[in-house]
């Protein structure tokens, strides 16, 4: 089984290595303390048109969910379920799914509607533009 980097990894490793080689807030460059920018970052990921009032829809790649609880209010959270870090896999009836364990989470907030998960959904952070919706 092979492992892949994940951006969490990767800005582990980015820190720790400018630990090591000395490199501070002064020294040029980014401070370990600082998240390092993102790829996808302002990425179009749909049309406000796509994601379903009362549902949302799963971006895999980008393991972000978007989500529309009302018409007009889009959230986004990640798509990493909080029990034991499976993606994901369905947004229906008003909840996130996770076909893993069966954890369920609210499409307004995020929060555990059914566990095994005890922790919440953590907010991803979306831009709305006309009909685009953006990574932000």
């Amino acid at each position: 089984m092979t492992h892949r980097a994940t951006r969490r990894t990767v800005l582990l490793a980015t820190g720790a290595a400018a630990l090591a080689a000395g490199c501070g807030k002064d020294g040029g460059g980014t401070s370990p303390d600082s998240p390092a920018p993102d790829a996808a970052e302002g990425r179009e990921l749909a049309s406000t048109g796509d994601i379903p009032v009362g549902g949302g829809r799963i971006f895999k790649d980008e393991k972000v969910v978007v989500t529309q609880p009302e018409e007009g209010d889009f959230r986004a959270f990640t798509a990493i379920c909080t029990h034991q870090s499976c993606v994901v896999a369905e947004v229906a009836d008003g909840t996130i799914n996770c076909a893993c364990h069966g954890s369920r989470f609210k499409i307004a907030d995020g929060s555990v509607d059914r566990g095994p998960a005890t922790r919440a959904l953590p907010g991803e952070r979306i831009a709305v533009d006309g009909n685009s919706i953006r990574l932000a």
